[in-house]
């Protein structure tokens, strides 16, 4: 099954929605994009087929954001791509590409809306809140 996953490891629902992936015997084409940015066209189209506007997917957290003046109203979609691209860190994360459709999974689970696969057994998040029952239902 052709899945993708825009991913960070070191953030914990980057590896949740990763394992959620996993969970469903799907293995998936894991993009580091920190270490492989996407280009500025695939970066537009994943916000627009997960129906996002570009400052709903730039990151705030933890990032330049502030530094850089990207709370600015005034600043156009263009400005904030050119943001993200320049500081991928920015680029809010995991977009989650599937034959289904395309999601920024946050919260992780929102990535179980666009699998092609169902669960295949139980899955708690790393905070220890389960998401997913032994016969593979979803629990929340």
């Amino acid at each position: 099954m052709d899945v993708t996953i825009y991913h960070n490891p070191d953030c914990g629902t980057s590896r949740n929605t990763l394992a959620l992936i996993r969970n469903a015997s799907i293995e998936p084409t894991v993009i580091e994009y920190l270490k492989t940015p996407p280009t500025c066209a695939v970066l537009r189209d994943l916000i627009s087929k997960a129906g996002l506007t570009v400052r709903e997917a730039i990151r705030e957290k933890g990032t330049p954001y502030a530094d850089l003046g990207l709370d600015d109203p005034t600043l156009t979609e263009e400005d904030l791509l050119g943001a993200m691209l320049e500081h991928p860190i920015l680029i809010n994360r995991p977009f989650v590409v599937t034959p289904w459709g395309v999601r920024l999974s946050r919260p992780s689970e929102v990535v179980l809306d666009i699998l092609p696969a169902p669960q295949k057994g139980p899955f708690a998040k790393e905070d220890g809140e389960l998401l997913i029952d032994a016969e593979g239902n979803r629990v929340a």
